[in-house]
Parts: structure tokens; sequence; C-alpha cells
């Protein structure tokens, strides 16, 4: 984490923590507005009104300027059609699209980095209009209750939309939004009860949705092909109670000389509720050759695999073979310094969704309480290692110990912070890595071997459960 001029395409610390101009008022806007959708828009009161006014100044120089005012005047009046519901919740959006940009311009000045091509396929024209004005009017009755008034005659008004929407491939987008954010509210009901909500994960879920719902905004994302060799950085594992994904982060090489990129390729499972730890990995190993390269330290040869414009890899096993061995660490301090990043489609332009592949050496880690930091030239950066996954040799230890890392870059809690995938650090004197998605492709390590062997035993009893209940 010196300067990049030094070498070695390591991380600058001191321009993350300065302060980005403007970011503290749009997020306050932001807020302002979220509060209003507590006690919902049928019957404002005054403090909602205030912050709907807050909303109004925010994007007051915008192209938007015209349309959010009135939008937020009807508001006020308890008088909002469906279309000023949609102003505000593009209002919204564009506010935290332009805290992630100068949050993530402020990221590639840090690691130097270019940036990727702008140019983003539009979509095609959105089909089905009657299901997705049904999904409007019912986040639009939501807007109006607020989160007090939900209970579970207006939240299972969703089930029904998400069953017409699930047969069309262009409309799960959106489905599994709406799936996922009513069994979040129905876990709630009723909202008169609640002390405490969740205002900014509904807000955001809520204002998704309603954009999602216009015409050509949910369609699957327009895909290009590429063919080169695919230099895995690390795995990041996401477990839910019924799912869990592992998504790769890679630098991809084309074949034909153009600039390389960074890339992700993704796979999503659904899991029981038993099947935990290292035992995720054979759930997911199946559906996707990669796992099996990261674990071995490979590279990967792809030809004509699907691609977005956003850089996800639509992973086929078909179109990639293991390629020659490929260092983690190598691949950070070689390729990743001249990789271009990403570009972000416009609804994804969010600080949350912010997780940038990054290379950090020569930080002094320190831990105090369980809480990791990185400190180098003065400066200390946050270390999450609760994002570090149970599935893999890498601890918040082996992080406190290092040397190297390579993480994702994530802003969060109003701060940057790093999760670790791999850090360098010392055992016994001997140099070794520790990767968290080490166990991807299977392990002799007696931890992971162990927690494999208790997986399997829970996914027999199930399936033999299963195969007793159909045969009945």
């Amino acid at each position: 984490m010196v300067p990049a001029d030094q070498g070695g395409g390591v991380m600058r610390i001191d321009v993350l923590t300065e302060t980005v101009p403007g970011l503290d008022e749009a997020l306050a806007a932001v807020d302002a507005f979220d509060a209003t959708l507590v006690g919902g828009l049928l019957r404002p009161q005054p403090v909602q009104t205030a912050g709907l006014t807050e909303l109004v100044h925010a994007v007051a120089g915008s192209p938007l300027a015209a349309r959010v005012a009135e939008a937020a005047e009807k508001a006020a009046a308890g008088a909002a059609s469906e279309d000023h519901l949609v102003v505000l919740a593009a209002a919204r959006t564009a506010l935290l699209g332009a805290a992630h940009d100068a949050l993530t311009a402020r990221i590639q000045e840090a690691t130097g980095r270019p940036g990727g091509d702008e140019n983003i396929p539009e979509p095609e024209g959105a089909q089905a209009a009657n299901v997705r004005a049904a999904a409007r009017s019912w986040l639009s009755d939501l807007a109006r209750s607020g989160w007090q008034g939900i209970d579970h005659d207006l939240v299972s008004g969703a089930a029904q939309i998400v069953s017409s929407m699930l047969p069309d491939p262009a409309l799960r987008r959106l489905a599994t939004l709406l799936d996922g954010f009513a069994a979040e509210l129905a876990a709630s009901c009723p909202g008169a009860t609640m002390e405490r909500f969740p205002v900014r994960r509904w807000a955001d879920l809520g204002s998704r949705g309603m954009l999602l719902t216009l015409p050509g905004a949910g369609g699957p994302p327009a895909a290009g092909t590429a063919t080169g060799r695919l230099l895995p950085l690390g795995v990041d594992l996401q477990e839910h109670a019924t799912a869990v994904q592992a998504q790769v982060h890679a630098v991809f090489e084309p074949a034909d000389g153009t600039t390389a990129r960074l890339v992700r390729a993704s796979v999503s499972v659904p899991k029981p509720d038993t099947v935990v730890g290292a035992g995720l990995w054979q759930l997911l190993r199946p559906h996707m050759s990669l796992l099996a390269a990261v674990s071995e330290g490979r590279s990967m040869d792809l030809a004509g695999m699907p691609v977005t414009a956003e850089g996800d890899l639509l992973w086929n096993d078909a179109q990639a073979r293991a390629g020659e061995p490929a260092d983690a660490f190598a691949t950070a301090r070689v390729a990743l310094p001249t990789a271009a990043d990403p570009v972000v489609a416009p609804l994804d332009r969010h600080p949350a969704r912010i997780a940038v592949p990054v290379f950090l050496e020569g930080y002094a880690a320190a831990a105090d309480d369980g809480d990791v930091t990185f400190t180098a030239a003065g400066q200390t950066l946050a270390v999450d290692t609760d994002r570090v996954p149970a599935a893999g040799p890498l601890t918040p230890e082996a992080v406190a110990a290092s040397g190297a890392c390579i993480a994702l870059l994530r802003w969060d809690y109003g701060t940057y912070r790093v999760q670790p995938l791999a850090v360098e650090t010392t055992v016994r004197k001997k140099a070794v890595t520790v990767h968290a998605g080490a166990w991807a492709g299977g392990t002799t390590d007696k931890n992971g071997v162990k927690a494999e062997k208790a997986a399997t035993d829970a996914v027999a009893v199930l399936r033999e459960r299963a195969g007793r209940l159909l045969r009945k």
C-alpha cells in the first residue's frame, strides 16, 4: 500500500481516507427519503414532507428536478400516483448511483487501474406489461402503507405476481427480488408491532423493484463471448440459510491481445440448513469446474464463453478447460495492475455493491479485540474478517499475521473496508499462502475433510428421507 509508481500494483490507502465531496449530503438525502417510507405515503406527516423536500433539493440541479418536485408535492399531499412513486424511486437511485460513481472513482485513483468501456448495450424491450404493472401496483401499495402498515394480506399479494413471472427468463430478476422482499416482509408482519426496521435495505429493495418494472429494465443482460486465459484471484463465498453462492474473481487475458480485464464467474445452488462450512463446496463443485482450478492454483483456457458487458462470465464447463499453473499472488502482482475494471450497469450503481479486487502489501497488520486493521504510511484501513468464510483455511488470525493480501475492497459502515480472499503469512518461520477458497475443489486438510464428511452424511440422510417420501 505504497504509491503505485513504486511497482507491484499495490494500492494507496491515503487516497481512500480523503473526504469524498458531496457524499455525506447525498446519503443524508437518501436517508431522509427512506424515513418517509416507515410511516407510508398515504397520509404523510410534516416530518415526512420534510424528507421529501430534502430529496427534491438533492436533485435540484439535475434533469430530474422538475419531475421529482412534482412527484414530491403530490406525495406530500397523499395523492401520489404510481408514476409519481416511480419518479421518487428514480431520484433515490440516481443519488445512490452518484455516490457509487464517486466512491469507485476514488478506488480507481487508489489502484491506478484503467476503467472499463462505459458502453453498455441497451436492454431489449420488455414483454408481459400486465404482470409488470401488477408488480408496480403492489410496490406502490407498500409505499403508501409504509413499513409500519404492512400485514399478511398486503404482503401475500406478491405471491401470484411472482408465480406469473417465474416462467419467463426476462422477468426472473424482478421475480426473485419480489419473492425475497415479500418473504422478509412476511417474517416481520404485522409492521405495527416492530420497534426497528431495516430502513435502508427495504427502501433499496422497493426502489429497485419499482424501476425493474419499467419497460426494458429487467431483461437478461446482453452478452458477448470470451476466448483467452482466465487467471483466478480468489473466491467470495456467500451463504444463506437456504442457498449458497461462490463468486470467483479473476483476470481475463483475451487471446487477441486486447486489454486484460477483471471478470467474475458465479455459481448458486439451494442448500439444506444442515450443510455448513466446508460441506458447502460439495453442493457447488458439480456446477462449475473453475472451483477445482482455484483450489489447484491453475489458470483456465476459455473458448467462446458467454460474458456480459459488466464482466460476468455465464459459466459453461463445456467452454473451459484446465490450463497451466497460475499463482494468485503472481497474478495480483503482475496482471492485476493493468487489468481494466468492469463497467457497472446503471441500476447496479449502489455503494453496497462495490466489491473491487485489490492487492495490498507492505502493511502492518494488527488485531484489537477481534478487529483487524492494515496500516501503512500512517494510514489505516479496516479489515472485514466477518466476511471470511468458515468453509476454508483462512482465519482472522492468519489475516492478522499477514504481510500481503488479495482482497475485495468494499464500502460499508461509511468507510472503505477490505475483505481478504487470500494472504501471504509466515507459519513456523516458513512463508505460506492461505486462500479462502483453498478447499473449493477438495482438500486433504484434516479440518476440511472432517467438515466434508459431516456434510456427506447430512446429505445422505436427506436423500434417504426424500426417497422414502417419494415411495409412499
